[in-house]
């Protein structure tokens, strides 16, 4: 389903200012944790008791229904309107009803996750938010709400080796392991100690306390660095899959939140494509500082030697498909609607690069008969 600005019509963006003022304090004290020990006991955010007032928009009957299909195109959206998307989600699945989430709670905790985000080309809110939409749309086509899994986590980033090689403050901390996945899940369950941000409030210790652990691991499975570790523990459990097993349900959810986390090329060419911009860009950046500073670069981050397909070919081929398909062994409605577009981009990316090796040897051709003519003149 194509979506266009006919289907927000009538919504205005309104400012979030007084939103934003309202959890300042909260982001100003996080930021300064961040360059120091920001999970000291001794150190405590003011909680907030006031009420976030970003608009709850009206979802129309084909926005609602676009929002459980892979196809949905988050570019149209602007900030507000992602927000108000992802409350319909935690409404839809029967999430507030079930666990006895506060609605006000839930908009202020979404609202405190939308402005811890960095403005980074790739790794932002945006990005974020397609990653939980992604999830959403793999609930409903695949009925998981049916299954006996815990409800879902999304929304992590992936690995920086950067964080390491340059010794960072969060690597120190965490001692060369998935830094800023951990710190991610540092900060989400920051967010959560704030009684006005917490949705599981209402959970007791020990509900909670499962819960925490679920996050953490689902969090850390998004560390690329332990990919083949995860697809290859999948890959032994999935022909003989027991939903009663704790240990093959964990392993499924690590692989679904996978999914969703690199699921960009699931999308159609026009929505997926800018992202892949997006992560040359924050690559480029990343590779022009480590070159800066005398650190190895890692060649499919370096601007000198890739190119959208060269980027995009092995990535689709040996990772997403693999583990698409393995997925699809325990959910065969995914191959349409998933793993289809993933072999048609790849397709695509292949037949972009024989154009490019093409043009690459009329060039070097060319050069070569302005070589040989100079030297017989």
């Amino acid at each position: 389903m194509t979506l266009c600005v006919s289907a927000v019509e009538g919504m205005k963006v309104v400012e979030i200012e007084k939103c934003r003022n309202d959890i300042k304090k909260l982001r100003e004290e996080m930021a300064s944790r961040n360059n120091s020990n920001f999970l000291e006991d001794n150190k405590k955010l003011t909680p907030r008791r006031d009420v976030p007032s970003y608009p709850k928009y009206h979802l129309s009957k084909e926005t609602i229904e676009a929002l459980r299909l892979s196809t949905f195109d988050a570019w149209q959206w602007e900030p507000n309107e992602m927000l108000s998307c992802l409350e319909h989600m935690y409404h839809d699945l029967g999430l507030v009803k079930d666990f006895n989430i506060n609605p006000i709670t839930l908009k202020r905790w979404l609202l405190c996750i939308h402005d811890n985000y960095k403005n980074n080309p790739f790794h932002n809110f945006r990005h974020c938010f397609c990653v939980t939409q992604m999830m959403y749309s793999m609930i409903c086509l695949c009925s998981l709400q049916r299954l006996p899994l815990l409800p879902p986590s999304s929304g992590a980033t992936i690995r920086w080796r950067y964080q390491i090689n340059a010794r960072t403050e969060l690597a120190v901390r965490y001692n060369d392991i998935s830094p800023l996945e951990n710190h991610h899940c540092a900060v989400a369950f920051q967010i959560f100690s704030q009684p006005d941000c917490n949705i599981f409030s209402n959970f007791d210790p020990e509900a909670f306390k499962q819960i925490r652990q679920g996050t953490i691991t689902l969090i850390l499975a998004t560390d690329m660095a332990r990919h083949g570790e995860i697809l290859d523990s999948f890959k032994q459990k999935v022909d003989s899959f027991d939903y009663t097993d704790e240990e093959h349900v964990t392993c499924l959810k690590m692989v679904l939140i996978k999914c969703c986390d690199i699921s960009n090329e699931v999308r159609p060419m026009e929505v997926a494509e800018p992202w892949v911009d997006c992560l040359l860009e924050e690559y480029f950046m990343q590779s022009d500082r480590e070159k800066s500073e005398g650190l190895p670069v890692a060649p499919f981050m370096d601007r000198e030697k890739v190119t959208k397909p060269t980027a995009q070919i092995g990535f689709i081929k040996f990772v997403l498909i693999p583990m698409f398909e393995t997925v699809m062994k325990l959910f065969p409605q995914i191959e349409e609607a998933m793993v289809q577009p993933l072999r048609e981009s790849r397709d695509r990316y292949e037949e972009l690069k024989q154009i490019d090796d093409a043009m690459n040897e009329v060039q070097k051709k060319k050069s070569e008969n302005l070589t040989m003519g100079g030297k017989k003149k």
